[in-house]
């Protein structure tokens, strides 16, 4: 019987990194923002193999040795958006990870492809523009999402039931829109990711009663209502990042 190692530096010279299958790492991008009072998402058509040709979530592979699945996803998000995370600070968490055995065909390789999936939010994205390894890309609502490589129709129904359901609780809703923002602006997001219309009235109390949430902007050009009435005043963050009590999406029309 073979002694131990005595100590760990030991241990690591005789390390067989082979003695383990290969697998790979990546992440992918469920990169959303509000056009045209729509909630959309960022989708770019596979230019390589494989799923060539099929429309997929932006994303890539984790620099091996050299970056972190967090510091691929800035680089990813700059590369296909055109955001740089950090000094622009868009929302940008990460949702769950993915290692299903059979969600890539690469498997039949032998490579184990696990991928990281995370989420990203910010107002007035730019038109999309296609990475290195994508024919085509462009912003798509939700509710429009075609058919999709990989497992990545399932990061999109996960990412949307992670942000609708975090527009109860707290602030997020505020990543979609640029300060100084109009409640009705502010409306229109809520409205456009839980997909259900608000009563105007009820919103602007509700958020106004909420200690902290938002402040009014000192010094903000007041723009015009809709209809040439009164100014619609302008407002900025509150310190909150709660919502206390919670403000509960109301049941898709129909139900």
């Amino acid at each position: 019987m073979s002694r131990p190692p005595d100590d760990e530096s030991s241990f690591l010279r005789g390390y067989d990194p082979t003695a383990y299958p290969p697998f790979a790492l990546t992440v992918d991008l469920a990169v959303f923002t509000v056009r045209d009072d729509q909630l959309c998402i960022l989708l770019v058509r596979r230019g390589e193999h494989p799923h060539r040709g099929q429309w997929a979530l932006p994303g890539g592979h984790v620099r091996h040795g050299r970056e972190s699945a967090e510091d691929a996803a800035h680089r990813e998000l700059l590369e296909e958006t055109g955001v740089d995370a950090h000094r622009a600070r868009p929302h940008l968490e990460q949702l769950a990870t993915y290692s299903d055995p059979a969600r890539d065909p690469r498997m039949a390789a032998g490579l184990h492809v696990v991928s990281v999936a995370f989420v990203a939010l910010a107002p007035n994205l730019p038109e999309a523009v296609a990475g290195t390894d994508a024919s085509q890309a462009k912003w798509t609502p939700v509710a429009e999402v075609p058919r999709l490589a990989f497992d990545h129709r399932r990061i999109v129904d996960d990412a949307l039931e992670r942000i609708r359901a975090k527009l109860e609780y707290t602030t997020l809703a505020m990543h979609f829109v640029e300060e100084p923002f109009t409640l009705a602006a502010l409306r229109h997001v809520y409205e456009a990711v839980w997909g259900v219309p608000l009563d105007a009235a009820n919103f602007r109390r509700k958020i106004l009663a909420t200690p902290d949430l938002v402040q009014p902007a000192e010094g903000a050009p007041v723009s015009p209502g809709r209809r040439g009435g009164r100014p619609a005043e302008r407002y900025r963050r509150g310190t909150a990042s709660l919502i206390v009590p919670a403000f509960y999406r109301p049941p898709p029309p129909g139900r």
